[in-house]
């Protein structure tokens, strides 16, 4: 899912100034954010005790939710710039258009990876025929400046590398990990990986000292680097190391993020990512025209509008506390 407040606020991201550079065990708690009539998500990054873990800029995580009865996913076309979605399932499907003439059903444990580069707009939606429950996670990962301008374009791979060892089943979604590479594009040093741990498991992942990780907990009950993380829930966990410890007290569900702390000054306004107020206000007013970010063609339904900017000026800033 996207960014659909209509009270959108802008975000201060970026810049290596609030980067732990020793392992650390910092709880996030998530923000709990309604989505239309019923949907509830809970947003863990940005989180006002820490705004981006390597590129990762935005989590969000939703469900389970039984919607055997119920319409499911619906975000209407809605625009994005300077920046990667990624969508990870653990339970139903999700229907993807965008712009770019992309249709795609999404299914648990494939990633649906959408590069908006200079713009995108894009739609979600459960289908019309669809599973009983819906539980996942929507990712962004910022752009680095040198690749902020690409092409847009959306990527579906349905067959991932995948590392085992007693315990423990790590699906690569993005980047690197113990000697594997997703198929996924990637613009900067970055790990995503979906970790299904078996109940009883104790193990070491291994990690890059130099980057920046955190552990987003799925389902399932689990102790990472001794810390109980429950569902919804997120620990940071700095530089510096060079293995995760992980134990697991049932079957249990995580996902790791990290990468290398991101350098750029960011303004992260709406489903924008930019460097400055002119970029911000320019995207804005093409969205509005209906110039620039394309159309999503076949969704049943008008396209979002944007927010207001707020009557602050927008400035990018670095890593904020």
């Amino acid at each position: 899912m996207s960014n659909l407040e209509r009270e959108a606020a802008p975000s201060l991201c970026g810049g290596r100034g609030f980067v732990v550079a020793e392992p650390v065990r910092e709880l996030l708690s998530p923000r709990h954010v309604k989505l239309g009539e019923s949907s509830e998500v809970r947003r863990l990054l940005p989180n006002l005790g820490r705004r981006m873990v390597g590129a990762w800029c935005f989590v969000d995580h939703y469900g389970p939710d039984d919607i055997a009865d119920e319409p499911g996913m619906q975000v209407p076309p809605h625009p994005h710039m300077g920046l990667q979605t990624v969508s990870w399932l653990h339970e139903g499907e999700v229907l993807h258009r965008d712009s770019t003439g992309s249709l795609q059903t999404i299914r648990p444990r494939e990633l649906g990876l959408m590069t908006s580069g200079r713009a995108i707009s894009h739609s979600e939606e459960s289908p019309r025929s669809h599973a009983r429950f819906l539980h996942g996670a929507q990712l962004w990962v910022a752009l680095p400046d040198g690749h902020r301008h690409t092409d847009p374009r959306f990527e579906h791979h349905a067959d991932l590398p995948v590392v085992t060892a007693p315990g423990i089943k790590a699906t690569l979604i993005l980047g690197d990990l113990d000697g594997a590479t997703s198929p996924g594009t990637a613009y900067t040093p970055i790990t995503g990986a979906d970790l299904a741990l078996t109940r009883g498991a104790d193990v070491r992942l291994p990690l890059e000292p130099d980057f920046e990780y955190a552990v987003l907990s799925m389902s399932g009950e689990a102790h990472v680097d001794g810390v109980p993380v429950l569902p919804g829930s997120m620990l940071y966990l700095g530089c510096g190391r060079r293995e995760l410890p992980l134990r697991a007290e049932s079957d249990a569900g995580l996902m790791l993020l990290g990468g290398e702390p991101f350098e750029e000054e960011l303004i992260m306004f709406w489903n924008w990512i930019g460097r400055s107020q002119d970029e911000i206000v320019q995207a804005r007013q093409d969205w509005m025209e209906g110039t620039r970010f394309g159309e999503v063609k076949g969704y049943d339904g008008d396209p979002l509008p944007a927010p207001d900017l707020p009557a602050t000026p927008l400035k990018p800033r670095g890593r904020v506390r």
